[in-house]
């Protein structure tokens, strides 16, 4: 059986996400539990992007973001509002593009293997954020707007399910 979201390589990064999100919204229509989503979410973007490490963190206590669902390797399990580059994108509501993990002030490194970082907020109708989802490359410079505009329907979609 052919994997779901194996995505042909000579796609553009836009192509890609564009074939991405067809199979991934009807694939994730109807599910109501929040767990089986964010896995299958993690797994789906894994699988197609080939994505170092792909997971969630959610927000617990209005102080920590916890670890969720992930396909990688073992993970930080809390990190505190305002740290690191998943606690800043939690604390300013807004998705962060790390060129250089290295380079960015209060990195926590989950992985000495991790090179660059997107963290996408997960919003409520609000604009409170629920969670984050978190992508890291082992490739410096790994990530720009079209990743941005991709992991954020994918943080709508889940949204729906938090």
């Amino acid at each position: 059986m052919e994997p779901l979201f194996q995505l042909p390589a000579r796609l553009s990064k836009t192509a890609q996400y564009k074939s991405f999100l067809e199979r991934y919204l009807p694939y994730m229509e109807g599910e109501d539990d929040a767990i089986a989503a964010m896995a299958n979410t993690a797994a789906a973007l894994h699988e197609a992007f080939h994505f170092f490490w792909v997971g969630f963190y959610l927000v617990k206590d209005a102080q920590w973001l916890s670890l969720g669902p992930f396909q990688g390797s073992p993970a930080c399990s809390r990190i505190k509002r305002g740290h690191g580059v998943c606690g800043t994108a939690w604390a300013e509501a807004r998705t962060l593009i790390v060129p250089d993990v290295n380079a960015f002030p209060g990195h926590i490194a989950c992985s000495s293997h991790s090179r660059s970082e997107i963290v996408v907020p997960i919003l409520n109708p609000a604009r409170k954020v629920l969670g984050v989802i978190d992508v890291d490359s082992d490739h410096l410079d790994a990530f720009d707007d079209h990743d941005r505009q991709g992991l954020e329907a994918v943080a709508r979609r889940i949204a729906e399910n938090l």
